[in-house]
């Protein structure tokens, strides 16, 4: 069966994780349209965000452009540069957990935003997070296609990060 496109929504570094190997390379010149190419996840990753200087995006930094450590780590998050689902986030990290980091080249810095908890649940007030996902086709605006809220009452979003809580994980909304 000819395969003509691909939605590409896999992420190399748990493929690896897991041991998983696909039936070709993803590198390969393959005659096959893709829909999120492999190579856009390293592009679009958090790899982008300490460019971005904008009041509602957190203070970011490259971890080995940091010249001195935060004096109030707890207010900040280490992220690795390519990682997914919270895989190596550390929130509000202690002076030691930023001082063993190694591979500074592949770590952020983010200044930790303060989640206030919104939606009334059965167990309580939980946090939400709105992903917004955009289309943006050549030579025209950004269009929001699609959302995902994430909801949690841990340190992090998601179901992963809120283990024995009830009423946490993911829900949608909708455009009107």
């Amino acid at each position: 069966m000819p395969i003509h496109r691909i939605y590409n929504r896999a992420i190399i570094d748990e493929l690896e994780r897991k041991g998983a190997a696909a039936a070709f390379a993803w590198t390969a010149d393959l005659d096959v349209e893709w829909a999120g190419h492999p190579n856009w996840y390293f592009r679009l990753s958090k790899f982008s965000i300490p460019f971005l200087q904008h009041e509602t995006v957190p203070e970011t930094r490259f971890f080995d452009q940091v010249e001195r450590l935060p004096e109030d780590p707890e207010n900040w998050v280490l992220k690795p540069l390519y990682s997914f689902a919270g895989l190596g986030v550390v929130v509000g990290p202690t002076r030691a957990e930023l001082e063993a980091v190694r591979d500074r080249a592949n770590y952020i810095l983010q200044r930790r935003v303060k989640f206030d908890p919104v939606i009334e649940t059965p167990h309580g007030m939980t946090f939400a997070e709105i992903r917004l996902m955009f289309v943006w086709l050549p030579g025209e605006e950004p269009v929001p296609v699609n959302t995902i809220i994430r909801t949690g009452r841990g340190k992090m979003m998601g179901v992963d990060h809120n283990k024995g809580l009830e009423w946490v994980g993911a829900s949608a909304a909708f455009y009107v």
